[in-house]
């Protein structure tokens, strides 16, 4: 009847059983409906995957081995496994706990409650036996054990997006530093051109002063513009094996030569780069989601507060043998059983439970801030992004017309000098403005492919968008 009784109280508390605490809603935030100075379309370029992005294979074979092999990367794939055991730690909680244990020993007793033994003296030790199987489990009534099990359940979406973030930002900095490097490969060529041409224009200036036609002040000139440019190749140099190591570092391995593809004015840039609408990045960029996911812990963490001023129902019992003798320890007779349900009603701590409520209750609203935080960044990265692309394809246009005039301006300096009609000062000034325009013209390449990968990142592009996150949690259950 008492068993009986129990079970009907068990089964009557988990019918009745609420769960405390807010559930919970994304906030309202409002998003433009479009970007500034780009019309509101569906398509975005952070649904083309990486690797139909960037059409360099060599580019792709460097992303592909930063990906396998990234130390940062690595590590946050295992903050993943260590909330994915987290998780079912805390699923464990869910259901009852069952525990063997076995007993044997000898007791002595003092006093005058002993038994005499037959040669009429006075027993005082007697053995003891027993094996027993235990059975422990709380009625989560009031959601306790639940809360905290979605608040981990988040935790474990959030370190999964947190992955998704570190690998995007991967492949962004190898992008970039490959691009940076091609930036490099291009300046130094220039340089060492342009140093070739300073040379030449050194043996002709000391010829023509030995020959009596100049003075020596010109020869001069071009021998210290010549030293200026090799200063310049000088630098180049070792940026370029600098780059190569930072390079080797995203990829997890030690500093190497990286080999080379496309060249930086061969790096494709789409004429028309569509961003998508502004509301999108809530489900594809993973800060966003990692914002959210904290604010979905951080919610369910105040129901689990809230639990806690309430009673803790629990469920005990054990069913075993014990006997003093050994050898009628399994026998009917030696059988012993109980079952207890139990009440724990906090009634005075000081206002310890209602201040972790406040205490939770503030951490959401801070989690709520957050994640707004984070979605106010994120349009500006895109919006940053949208118009340095734009703005760096109008630059390198201007530079490129830029770099074809001072070619023509040396020429026609070159010229009235061969004439005598102008001052080799002339010819000086157009060698260097031509050699600072073509250092320009690569910059506004390289800035223009560079804006591209940015907005590449800030709209979270890369991978498909997984829809809702569940398989980071799956096989996470208790075992």
């Amino acid at each position: 009847m008492v068993r009986r009784g129990l079970l009907a109280v068990t089964l009557l508390a988990l019918s009745a059983a609420c769960t405390l605490g807010p559930d919970y809603q994304r906030p309202p935030v409002a998003t433009p409906d479009s970007w500034r100075g780009a019309a509101a379309v569906e398509a975005s370029i952070a649904n083309v995957p990486w690797w139909e992005l960037f059409e360099d294979e060599q580019l792709s074979s460097l992303i592909r081995t930063a990906l396998a092999e990234n130390r940062d990367l690595r590590i946050a794939i295992e903050r993943i496994e260590e909330a994915r055991a987290t998780y079912g730690y805390s699923r464990a909680d869910l259901y009852p706990q069952v525990e063997a244990s076995a007993a044997a020993g000898s007791l002595k007793f003092s006093g005058g409650s002993l038994t005499h033994t037959r040669e009429g003296g006075l027993d005082t030790s007697t053995d003891r036996y027993s094996v027993d199987v235990g059975v422990s489990w709380e009625l989560d009534f009031f959601g306790r054990v639940r809360r905290a099990n979605e608040a981990e359940r988040a935790n474990l979406l959030a370190t999964e997006e947190a992955r998704r973030a570190v690998a995007i930002a991967l492949v962004a900095d190898v992008a970039r530093a490959y691009v940076e490097l091609r930036d490099l490969d291009l300046r130094l060529e220039i340089s060492r051109r342009t140093l070739e041409s300073r040379r030449e224009y050194v043996t002709l200036a000391r010829d023509r002063f030995e020959g009596g036609v100049t003075p020596e002040l010109h020869w001069r000139q071009a021998e210290a513009e010549m030293y200026r440019v090799h200063s310049f190749v000088f630098q180049l140099e070792q940026a370029v094996v600098q780059k190569e190591n930072e390079i080797s570092y995203l990829l997890g391995s030690r500093p190497s030569a990286v080999a080379r593809g496309r060249t930086l004015g061969e790096q494709p840039v789409p004429p028309q780069v569509p961003a998508g609408l502004p509301a999108s990045i809530l489900e594809r960029r993973p800060d966003v989601r990692q914002a959210e996911q904290q604010l979905i812990a951080a919610n369910a963490r105040i129901g689990e507060a809230r639990a806690m001023l309430y009673p803790r129902i629990a469920l005990t019992g054990t069913y075993g043998f014990a006997s003093t003798d050994l050898d009628e320890l399994l026998e009917g007779s030696s059988e012993s059983w109980n079952i207890f349900a139990g009440l724990v009603q906090p009634i005075f701590n000081a206002g310890k439970n209602k201040r972790r409520v406040e205490v939770r209750e503030s951490q959401q609203r801070q989690a709520a801030y957050a994640y707004e935080r984070a979605i106010l960044q994120a349009l500006r990265e895109v919006e940053d992004s949208l118009i340095a692309l734009q703005k760096s394809g109008d630059q390198r246009d201007a530079q490129g017309g830029r770099v074809r005039a001072q070619r023509k301006v040396l020429e026609l300096s070159e010229l009235r000098y061969l004439g005598g009609v102008a001052d080799y000062l002339e010819v000086l000034d157009a060698q260097r403005s031509l050699f600072d325009s073509e250092i320009d013209e690569v910059a506004s390449i390289s800035d223009q492919v560079g804006s591209l990968i940015r907005l590449y990142k800030a709209l979270g592009g890369g991978w498909p968008v997984e829809a809702g996150g569940d398989e980071a949690a799956k096989d996470s259950g208790a075992e």
